[in-house]
């Protein structure tokens, strides 16, 4: 791996390749906070899809990407004397080390538990009226009830044992079920929300990390389809003109590969 010395380097020459750009090229110079902001997004997507499929070269040249995100809005920040790349990681700096103090000062922590429940707490000291607030409103739904319920636990609302959560996921269901059998579609939409936040807080207990494990069966079902898919190309038959059954062979074909 590359010294401290190399690392500081080649960050350097990002900084510097980044001032020609912003200086030079006709589309850098166009870009602001705004019409790069989804980009961004976008970005992030394709590093947590590199994540997933523990793909390291990958995950190398997305986080490149995303460097380059972060330094492009350090370099806009610049240029109305807001804020510059220092200031963003000075103030990261100062941050975590304002909020870890069983490493920075004399706290003692016994666990993993114990320190997030502290970060909930040294949040709510810095200003914030809610321990909610720290969630982003535009957060797909699946990643957001996690991290609403992560924020709740910190600060001790919580079930006891994972056999209650369990039971609350029964519950939730069985609710659905009901609003199934009137055909209410508002209440089935609003019973199926909470089984869906009984599942997540249920995956918390279980440290399973809901959006991962979705996704990962949305790759693994995809893969399987498009096997069935290039099976039928090769009988030169379409899919809707195939029987289930049909269909299942090439399915289960999949499954064993």
């Amino acid at each position: 791996m590359n010294s401290r010395a190399n690392q500081l380097k080649a960050f350097d020459r990002l900084l510097t390749i980044m001032d020609e750009l912003r200086e030079q090229c006709p589309w850098d110079k166009k870009q602001t906070m705004e019409t790069l902001r989804h980009l961004t997004i976008e970005e992030t997507y394709e590093l947590g899809d590199a994540i997933l499929d523990n793909d390291l070269e990958e995950v190398k040249k997305e986080v490149g990407d995303l460097l380059l995100h972060l330094v492009f809005y350090a370099k806009i920040g610049s240029e109305t004397n807001s804020f510059d790349i220092a200031d963003v990681c000075n103030s990261i700096c100062e941050k975590l080390i304002h909020r870890h103090p069983h490493i920075y000062g004399d706290v003692k922590v016994e666990d993993e538990q114990e320190v997030k429940r502290n970060w909930e707490k040294l949040k709510l000291k810095e200003g914030r009226t809610s321990v909610l607030e720290g969630v982003p409103k535009i957060l797909p739904a699946l990643v957001k009830a996690s991290r609403i319920q992560e924020k709740v636990s910190g600060v001790g609302f919580d079930w006891e044992k994972p056999e209650q959560v369990w039971e609350k996921v029964e519950e939730e269901l069985e609710e659905f079920k009901v609003e199934v059998a009137k055909n209410d579609t508002d209440a089935m939409e609003s019973e199926f929300g909470d089984v869906l936040f009984s599942l997540v807080n249920y995956a918390r207990y279980k440290n399973i990390n809901p959006e991962n494990a979705l996704e990962r069966t949305n790759k693994k079902f995809t893969k399987r389809f498009q096997y069935l898919e290039s099976k039928a190309k090769i009988l030169n038959k379409d899919l809707k003109d195939m029987t289930l059954a049909e269909m299942d062979v090439f399915w289960e074909e999949a499954k064993k590969l």
